[in-house]
């Protein structure tokens, strides 16, 4: 929905602001980094990214929890108890750091509440535990964990079978896509379609290299699918028939499908993370 996109543009504005001045020498961040430990338990470290899963199960256990107690089912009451006590113990598991820590007493008193609103008190002491938590490393272990790190990821270039990092190969994309206008404006029409050509085999070996993060093709083919094939195609007849005026349109079409969407959800995230790492290597 549009409207959960304003508090993502909020937090980005108002940590960049920060990281940006640490950068400088400005001011000094201090932010909270959670154990090391923790970085196993996220892909692709891990097949699957356990502790968000394990996050998930324990927001879903405590709504179990306070609708099973609401109705008065002892019955289902205790297994999802049960079931909450048995995922918020594998935080320690999963994070010894974080062992003593945990509000394990709680779940006696949870089990022998008399009313709803007695539970309901313990519940909201157990959740303020796993508030403080959020507070203090949410926003890091996001970053450092579900952020892709670009500057780790090569991709292979069927032009030399050399790898290339992000950075080499966004400037390439960009120098062909702006070849590909120029030329066209210029009624160079031979070096239009070489430069056409080359994107299309470099946007091939840009899309391998999603495999590093996302497992599925879903979001490959959301961005470089049929949002970037038909325009291209468009920009390919637009060539062949030296039409400049269809080959800028579609061209640009491509670069706002395309190029403009990626970034929007990559780079913003992408930058925090490098503006973070240079922030805690500063003494």
């Amino acid at each position: 929905m549009r409207t959960a996109l304003f508090p993502r543009a909020a937090l980005i504005f108002l940590l960049a602001a920060p990281l940006a001045a640490q950068e400088k020498g400005e001011r000094s961040l201090e932010l909270s980094v959670p154990p090391a430990s923790l970085g196993q338990w996220y892909r692709p470290t891990a097949k699957h990214d356990v502790w968000l899963h394990t996050m998930f199960a324990l927001r879903r256990e405590m709504q179990a929890v306070s609708e099973y107690s609401a109705l008065e089912d002892r019955s289902r009451l205790g297994q999802w108890l049960d079931r909450l006590e048995k995922d918020y113990r594998r935080i320690g598991e999963m994070v010894p750091e974080w062992r003593d820590e945990l509000e394990l007493e709680l779940f006696p008193k949870m089990r022998a509440a008399k009313t709803p609103e007695a539970l309901g008190r313990l519940q909201r002491k157990l959740a303020k535990s796993c508030e403080g938590c959020h507070r203090e490393y949410q926003l890091v272990a996001a970053l450092r964990y579900r952020t892709p790190d670009f500057g780790a990821v090569k991709v292979e270039s069927s032009e030399t079978l050399d790898e290339e990092g992000y950075p080499a190969v966004m400037r390439r994309l960009v120098m062909l896509l702006n070849r590909v206008k120029i030329a066209s404006a210029d009624g160079r029409w031979p070096a239009a379609q070489e430069a056409l050509e080359a994107l299309r085999v470099r946007l091939a070996d840009l899309g391998e290299s999603c495999g590093a993060c996302h497992q599925k093709s879903g979001p490959k083919e959301r961005i470089l699918g049929a949002a970037a094939q038909i325009p291209l195609e468009h920009v390919q007849k637009g060539v062949a028939a030296k039409d400049a005026r269809t080959a800028g349109r579609f061209l640009g079409e491509f670069a706002v499908n395309t190029c403009a969407r990626c970034h929007a959800i990559h780079r913003p995230l992408a930058r925090l993370r490098r503006l973070l790492e240079k922030a805690q290597q500063q003494p």
